[in-house]
């Protein structure tokens, strides 16, 4: 069991994080729900459709994407959990390497905090320790202007699942417990489609650490490069990655179509639940 602020999340079964991107430059639909209001409707039709969870991001850590000042990410999250938190039943997670973005997230009402530098911003970890948040580690190699400009490792699965227990470490130091903890291989941060694979296919190995695993994959591009599609065109590839994540082991899955992805995980669970 997750203890998410006043909420909580059974991680018996695997759970759909639906992803709230309210940027303009997001890698799949970009500029798709900056619009106050139309990101809010998306929000509260992601939970209508069985997400768990909605993972609000206000800065694009897409290959090649441009850094965002402080201020512009805290204008787009803060007032979008403030409103949600109000209108839907669902853990809000908030998708933020920035310590100021954390703490006014949390004052707002966020539940989860999702961090793709795995709190390794200057003050990240003193904020998420402030907060007293659960937080999900990412693993990302370099940063999103340069982290698919050739990465390399020796084996992919053995170099990150280390990074994640060091960073696992450095939280539990700062006082956090291993109960607040998910971790994430950042699938397509720094890897090829070689390492993705590699990564998906070896997932259970990550249970080793003692964390819950959320897996990211949804209409990303190792998707596009085994199936020639573009991003819009990703929804099959995306639910067979869903799919096999879970069967794996991970207890959520983030995703951009929900509803098609609640249908396939539903099964899932029945599944592994069965005697």
């Amino acid at each position: 069991m997750l203890i998410c602020g006043k909420r909580t999340l059974d991680l018996s079964v695997t759970h759909v994080m639906g992803v709230l991107n309210v940027t303009p430059d997001s890698f799949s639909d970009g500029g798709e729900f900056a619009q106050f209001s139309t990101a809010l409707d998306h929000a509260q039709a992601m939970v209508a459709a069985g997400a768990s969870i909605i993972d609000v991001g206000g800065e694009s850590t897409r290959p090649g994407a441009e850094p965002v000042s402080v201020q512009q990410e805290l204008d787009r999250v803060v007032p979008m959990i403030e409103a949600l938190s109000s209108r839907v039943d669902a853990v809000l997670s908030v998708d933020t390497s920035t310590p100021e973005v954390m703490r006014e997230a949390a004052a707002a009402g966020a539940h989860l905090l999702n961090d793709v530098r795995a709190l390794s911003r200057p003050g990240a970890l003193d904020a998420a320790v402030e907060v007293g948040l659960p937080i999900c580690l990412m693993h990302m190699k370099g940063q999103p202007g340069t982290m698919q400009h050739n990465p390399v490792y020796g084996d992919v699965v053995a170099e990150v699942k280390e990074y994640l227990a060091q960073r696992i470490e450095a939280c539990e130091r700062a006082g956090m417990n291993r109960q607040q903890l998910l971790i994430d291989p950042g699938f397509g941060f720094g890897k090829t489609l070689s390492h993705n694979l590699a990564l998906l296919r070896r997932l259970d190995e990550f249970l080793e650490l003692g964390c819950p695993v959320m897996s990211g994959l949804s209409r990303k591009s190792m998707i596009g490069d085994i199936l020639a599609k573009p991003v819009k065109e990703r929804l099959f590839g995306s639910i067979s990655t869903a799919v096999i994540a879970a069967m794996k082991g991970a207890a959520i899955v983030r995703v951009h179509d929900v509803a098609e992805t609640v249908d396939a995980i539903r099964v899932v669970n029945a599944v592994k639940q069965a005697t």
